[in-house]
């Protein structure tokens, strides 16, 4: 059970490199509550695309693609793991040409009302976790706008690509800082101008400059919150 009565969820949105995925998980974590990087739904569909040779631009075909598509997630240690057809692909999906298939797919209406359904049902699950750490780009307002507790993360620019840098780097990647630079700016152009649940802060989510603060600082500003604004007590 986790460490508060109450079943809620909780709903953290960023851009890449903001460190939401970082803060959900620990903040899952130290709650004793589910974990969903709904970003890793999207970078399932782009694999799935990538290994059949699909174009990420076919929106027919993607349509076809995700209605076939036996898609899981489960609860693994302060994370989760990703299975497509069977075989588990979570550290499969973590390549820049996945990244980019995934912000591809992410504006295929078709791909987005799939993977909609999987997260509101996963957020029905809170049961004897007490709740649910959900991280994305819409959460808060589209897949839980009633969420207990709503978050938007940020950071600089800089430090964004830095982390991301970092990031692909500790998993043995090629990165170049400029080309990381360019992919940030390219999916933040995407992901903020596209039609279907774009990118943007939810009227009622607290903003959190992670730019000068630990991960551990960002975590305890959000649990301080959360006790605040839920009327939540240990």
């Amino acid at each position: 059970m986790g460490v508060f009565s109450r079943n809620i969820i909780i709903a953290i949105d960023g851009p890449a490199g903001s460190g939401k995925s970082s803060a959900a998980r620990l903040l899952a974590k130290t709650l004793g509550y589910l974990y969903l990087d709904t970003g890793a739904l999207y970078r399932a569909v782009g694999w799935k695309a990538l290994k059949e040779g699909v174009s990420v631009q076919d929106e027919e075909v993607l349509a076809k693609l995700c209605s076939r598509l036996k898609l899981t997630v489960r609860p693994a240690g302060d994370g989760m793991k990703i299975y497509v057809d069977g075989r588990d692909i979570t550290g499969a999906i973590r390549t820049p040409d996945v990244s980019r298939a995934a912000a591809a797919v992410a504006v295929v209406a078709a791909v987005r009302h799939r993977l909609l359904g999987i997260q509101r049902r996963m957020g029905k699950k809170t049961g004897a976790h007490g709740g649910i750490v959900v991280e994305g780009r819409d959460i808060g307002t589209v897949v839980f706008p009633e969420a207990t507790v709503k978050f938007f993360l940020n950071a600089s620019p800089e430090v964004r690509v830095k982390r991301r840098y970092q990031e692909l780097r500790q998993q043995g990647m090629p990165v170049d800082l400029t080309v990381t630079r360019q992919e940030i700016d390219t999916r933040d152009l995407k992901d903020s101008s596209r039609e279907i649940a774009p990118l943007k802060v939810a009227e009622d989510a607290i903003r959190i400059d992670s730019t000068g603060l630990t991960l551990d600082g960002v975590v305890s500003t959000m649990l301080e919150t959360i006790q605040q604004k839920a009327g939540l007590k240990r």
